[in-house]
């Protein structure tokens, strides 16, 4: 599993129709925009390592302007969209392979299992929705920005 984890002070996500059109979906307030990628031999297990190590990352200062708060701790959001174009391979040539990335069926399942997970932490999540074309928006945070491999 890969995810990308960044802090933001509002994020939201759009459905993109065939013509282009924009439908809002979610949006947050502070907090984080996670991107998740699930690739083969990924279990439960590992998504429920990554659901904890989320809810409990410190990204956020304290009083004292050292990042010892958790999303939890600030009573932040996270924004989940899953993206499996982070098991891009683009060492070889021009053009990225994705031959990395978990099968779609076992991808949204582990997705699902993510958020849900994420929520069980006690974390309040909005996401996109799965294999749709979607617009993201942002605002950095810092940027503070933190990548996740379990290899």
């Amino acid at each position: 599993m890969r995810a990308l984890l960044q802090r933001v002070t509002a994020a939201g996500v759009s459905l993109v129709d065939d013509a282009g059109a924009e439908a809002p979906l979610a949006a947050i307030g502070p907090g984080l925009v996670v991107l998740v990628c699930a690739e083969p031999g990924d279990t439960d297990e590992t998504v429920q390592y990554f659901a904890r190590k989320v809810a409990n990352m410190r990204m956020f200062e304290d009083a004292q302007g050292k990042t010892n708060l958790s999303v939890q701790d600030v009573g932040g959001q996270a924004l989940v969209i899953s993206q499996f174009t982070l098991a891009a391979d683009w060492k070889r040539g021009n053009r990225p392979g994705f031959s990395g990335a978990a099968d779609p069926q076992t991808a949204e399942r582990l997705y699902l299992a993510f958020v849900d997970h994420l929520k069980a932490e006690g974390v309040d999540v909005a996401t996109g929705r799965f294999r749709s074309h979607m617009r993201v928006t942002l605002t950095n945070d810092g940027p503070f920005t933190i990548w996740m491999d379990s290899d």
